[in-house]
């Protein structure tokens, strides 16, 4: 950190122990903000964007203009419900990577701006380790350290959390995510945006063991889902009768859908069962190598009904501790935000104005 910025934040003088944090996401399609004081969210409001589900997914330069309209309504709302004020707050906390870089670069300027104005430490923050942090939020919480597997539309990984500020990935998708192949499945079905909540739904009145899709065998603990997708979609186009592409089994479009029709639930619920499998089998692997007990999970995904009943029953079986935030902390939100804030607040790791936000970054 420069003297400058030293001296701009006053670094000499005494901060609190703990302090009234403000968090700001807009890493994606969700505008929020948080305000945690002494390691306790007290509001976490989200705004999201329903202009996206006509086009079938988010739309980049629709999320930063729904982002700017959003942010300060926003804010405004969480720092109410919290029952604090604006000079209450000790620090202002945002999402600096990764994410749509037009939604991330709202959020971080108006950070930045507000910090500025009124003379506050800036906190940046990893979104995928603001995830993982999300275990922290509620009692009971994991002990350090923990496994934590963390599957979103963007990422598929296997986390080791040595403490609130150290980790380290241990296992990743080698090509798409988690989430990605609920969502692309999803359309291959003729299922709205966001399809990955409806094959959850539809899933329920399934029998997930009617259709079987192959598991990807990837050495270690990295994972796989593009080969699942192109059977899957192989699959449908052969409306049923063979996971490979062949000319003579390829069905018209009204047998595929009528297939699909008849058999929707059974369908959702045996991709689903699959990519669970995919998933826990690794986070096993995970378990037996590291010889760790305290299992949790974070992101999008872990809203997934059918994941967190197979993560309690796969504790049981194999007698892990399993942790799963609420249903508010999975999917995209400033609570996690500030949850991480707080523990770097607490070690004094503050940025400066120079920081600026990044589609793609390292932990």
């Amino acid at each position: 950190m420069s003297q400058t910025s030293k001296d701009f934040y006053n670094l000499s003088a005494p901060f609190r122990e703990t302090g009234c944090i403000l968090a700001i996401e807009s890493s994606c399609d969700e505008t929020s903000a948080a305000i945690c004081r002494d390691g306790k969210i007290l509001s976490n409001i989200i705004a999201g964007q329903k202009v996206h589900e006509q086009y079938g997914g988010v739309v980049p330069e629709l999320a930063s203009r729904a982002h700017i309209q959003n942010i300060i309504p926003v804010v405004d709302a969480a720092i109410k419900k919290a029952g604090c004020n604006i000079s209450d707050i000790d620090a202002i906390a945002f999402t600096q990577s990764p994410g749509l870089i037009g939604s991330l670069l709202i959020g971080s300027q108006f950070a930045k701006s507000l910090a500025l104005s009124l003379n506050k430490p800036l906190i940046a923050v990893h979104h995928m380790q603001a995830h993982v942090l999300a275990n922290l939020i509620d009692d009971p919480k994991p002990s350090f350290p923990f496994l934590c597997l963390t599957v979103s539309g963007g990422h598929t990984q296997i986390v080791l959390c040595e403490s609130p500020t150290k980790m380290k990935v241990i296992g990743e998708t080698i090509d798409d995510a988690a989430g990605e192949a609920f969502d692309k499945t999803a359309k291959l079905l003729g299922l709205p945006y966001p399809g990955g909540p409806l094959i959850d739904k539809y899933a329920k009145d399934g029998d997930p063991n009617r259709f079987q899709f192959p598991e990807p065998q990837i050495p270690g603990l990295d994972f796989s889902f593009s080969g699942l997708k192109t059977s899957i979609l192989y699959f449908l186009q052969n409306a049923g009768k063979s996971h490979i592409y062949k000319e003579q089994f390829l069905a018209t479009e009204d047998e595929k859908n009528k297939f699909i029709k008849e058999n929707l639930n059974d369908l959702c619920a045996s991709v689903q069962q699959r990519i669970i499998s995919i998933l826990l089998n690794k986070l096993k692997k995970a378990s037996i190598e590291t010889g760790i007990k305290d299992i949790c999970i974070a992101g999008g995904v872990s809203a997934n009904s059918g994941l967190r009943k197979a993560l309690e029953e796969s504790g049981k079986k194999n007698k892990w501790n399993t942790f799963i935030p609420a249903f508010e902390y999975c999917t995209d939100n400033a609570g996690m935000i500030a949850i991480t804030a707080y523990y770097k607040f607490l070690e004094g790791q503050f940025s400066d104005l120079t920081v600026s936000a990044s589609a793609r970054a390292e932990w």
